[in-house]
């Protein structure tokens, strides 16, 4: 699968450069192009100097609003980020244009942190802009949810976070949640975090674009996860996650008298466990903490040795998604590469109900009503999501 990547405001143009780097490395790697092409938008001309992957020119650092901002950011209002974004959004597409591939693109995915001013506005607005003009290409969010200490010290971080998700939900085709708060790693500085981080976000993805792209006949799986199953996976609220689990590089050296059957069950059942720790640390390390249950659509990508992979590994998957995500249609796929290890990508969407989410949505409600004094301790917990948009302002128009 083949996307086009557009970070809005300083987080998403942060992550967008990581992805820049995962292409870089899927060429050097493996020989494919993942990515048709990788901007970054802002208001905030500092941040977007400070990127260091992005190629340096006005096509693909696009910096917006500069009449009403001066290059100097939005102040965190996101209702002016929209607003910008609704007026230079042809910047955007006018700069899309010069991608030489960017016909192959399969999808859009825009990225941004909900709790800023820029992406937060901007991510929506923008999103909306691509499904008007290019109807027959899905548009994706990658949205970063804020961390604990920003949520607990300045209220706005809340008001953004809710009507940014609000925003996206109603307008993109699926909406990837990430909690910055699982990915803090407390002995490493801001910048060390930030940086991991970033990182982190976009290593799931890798051998999900790839294996759809690959050309070499020993690399390409039993069954193939192309674009069109990525496709028909995402919807909604969506989680991803990724882990993998290292292949010992000797393996154990059986006594004369072991019959060589008894040697190949134990080699088997060594797989089949490390296959089955892998998944579980996919569904451990999921962006945002989620009932898997509450998912109607999922996919896993399996991807090591063609040594590793066995029928009993996949039934024993199977078997365990049926169980953890018993709502949902699970799509499946291998992906042979040569590496030490056994990885395993998961992806969990059309999610139903998301606790973090609602969370947004009940302290949002407090923050506007007490704002208003109008009335205090709105308590949504027993409402839908649905329910809850409907007090939410959006950023759309």
């Amino acid at each position: 699968m083949r996307i086009t990547v557009i970070g809005c405001g300083q987080c998403g143009g942060r992550i967008a450069d990581e992805f820049f780097r995962l292409n870089v490395k899927s060429r050097v790697q493996r020989g494919m192009e993942i990515a048709t092409g990788i901007f970054a938008v802002n208001t905030d001309i500092a941040d977007l100097s400070g990127l260091s992957r992005i190629k340096r020119d006005h096509q693909h650092r696009i910096v917006i609003g500069n009449q009403k901002t001066g290059g100097h950011g939005v102040g965190k209002i996101n209702e002016l980020g929209a607003e910008i974004a609704r007026e230079d959004g042809d910047k955007v597409i006018d700069a899309l244009r010069t991608s030489e591939d960017f016909a192959d693109t399969d999808a859009f995915l825009l990225v941004s942190s909900a709790a800023g001013g820029t992406g937060s506005g901007a991510i929506g607005i923008l999103s909306q802009l691509m499904k008007e003009r290019y109807v027959d290409k899905p548009v994706y969010n990658l949205i970063v949810l804020p961390f604990a200490h920003e949520e607990a010290t300045e209220s706005r971080t809340i008001y953004n976070t809710a009507t940014c998700l609000k925003s996206s939900y109603l307008v993109a085709d699926a909406v990837f949640l990430v909690d910055n708060q699982r990915y803090v790693r407390k002995s490493f500085s801001i910048g060390a975090n930030l940086h991991k981080i970033n990182r982190t976000v976009v290593e799931p993805f890798y051998d999900l674009l790839c294996a759809g792209e690959e050309q070499k006949p020993e690399f390409i799986g039993s069954k193939i996860v192309d674009a069109g199953d990525i496709i028909q996976t995402l919807a909604g609220w969506t989680v991803i996650g990724h882990s993998t689990v290292q292949i010992p590089r000797l393996g154990f050296t059986w006594p004369w008298g072991h019959a060589d059957k008894e040697a190949d069950f134990h080699s088997k059942a060594s797989e089949t466990h490390r296959g089955i720790k892998a998944l579980h640390g996919a569904i451990s390390e999921l962006s945002v903490k989620c009932n898997p249950t509450d998912a109607r659509r999922g996919l896993y990508l399996l991807s090591a040795p063609s040594k590793e992979m066995n029928m009993d590994l996949l039934r024993s998957i199977g078997a365990i998604l049926k169980t953890t995500a018993s709502e949902a249609v699970i799509r499946t796929g291998d992906y042979p590469r040569n590496t030490s290890s056994v990885g395993i990508t998961l992806i969990l969407s059309e999610l139903i109900n998301v606790a973090k989410v609602m969370d947004y949505f009940t302290k949002a409600l407090n923050y506007i009503y007490t704002t208003k004094n109008k009335r205090e301790g709105i308590d949504l917990r027993h409402k839908s999501i649905e329910d809850a948009f409907q007090d939410i302002p959006s950023l759309l128009k």
